[in-house]
């Protein structure tokens, strides 16, 4: 109990120090309030994996690998391959994690992602149809995150991206009814970039990608996904604070700023630029 309440007394102190500070417009590392931080990304990490790509963005480390392989299509979509984006939070990561099955914020991490690729139209899924109804291409896209200092949301969405920017998948072929891999070796048919950009509300500012230290005292998040248009393809609010229509619209105008020049860091580290 005790303990519960000192917790509670430091990060009221804390957050009433940094609302203080924002509204001088400085953070407690010294960023812009939608400044994002360094962004490193490195692929061909994982050997045995289809496609792979760590990402360090400030001290958040995200490493993701591809998996293609023949699978069944859904029954809503039997003409369009499958993508699957899994995450987990290893314990090495961060002091509250603990060993187990994923938890809620794990499965959140991993829907809001997916959601932002499969949304951008970033596969040509339709193209990954071996046999529309029975066969079709299935891939798969293992997140584990390695260290925890804020805004999971992107730096995943930025290792997934750049894992399947550079993936190569095995050609299936059918012989009869049956799928064979041919022994060539084909891109998975990216189509588009999504980046995510996540904007955290403190007080009455808005400041981008935040650290876990502003996170603690944030009272509400949304993360935008763009697409090479600009186009917002996706998103996700968090927390129970609201965001003003004002303010949507000026973490819009950050999202579509601030992923441009992700976009452009991405794809000169995957080969894309």
């Amino acid at each position: 109990m005790s303990a519960s309440k000192k917790s509670y007394v430091v990060e009221t102190l804390r957050k009433a120090q940094m609302i203080e500070l924002l509204s001088k417009g400085k953070r407690i590392d010294g960023r812009q309030l939608d400044e994002t931080r360094k962004l490193d990304v490195r692929t061909g990490v994982i050997e045995k994996a289809n496609g792979s790509a760590i990402v360090t963005l400030g001290n958040t480390q995200v490493i993701a690998g591809v998996k293609v392989q023949p699978g069944t299509p859904f029954p809503d979509t039997p003409d369009k391959g499958v993508l699957m984006v899994g995450a987990e939070v290893l314990p090495l990561a961060a002091a509250y994690v603990e060993a187990g099955p994923p938890d809620e914020g794990a499965i959140e991490l991993a829907r809001v992602v997916d959601r932002g690729v499969r949304e951008s139209e970033m596969i040509d899924l339709a193209s990954l149809c071996i046999k529309e109804g029975k066969h079709v291409y299935a891939v798969f896209v293992d997140v584990n995150v390695l260290n925890v200092d804020g805004n999971l949301f992107d730096a995943t969405s930025y290792a997934v991206v750049s894992a399947l920017l550079t993936a190569k998948m095995p050609k299936y072929v059918l012989e009869g009814d049956a799928v064979k891999n041919s022994g060539e070796v084909l891109p998975v048919p990216v189509a588009k970039i999504p980046v995510s950009v996540t904007i955290a509300r403190v007080g009455n500012t808005l400041i981008a990608d935040p650290t876990s230290e502003e996170e603690a005292v944030m009272d509400s998040r949304i993360t935008l996904t763009t697409d090479d248009e600009s186009n917002i393809c996706a998103g996700q609010k968090g927390e129970p604070g609201t965001f003003p229509p004002e303010q949507i619209l000026q973490a819009a105008e950050v999202a579509i700023r601030r992923g441009k020049e992700i976009r452009q860091a991405i794809k000169a580290a995957t080969g894309h630029g």
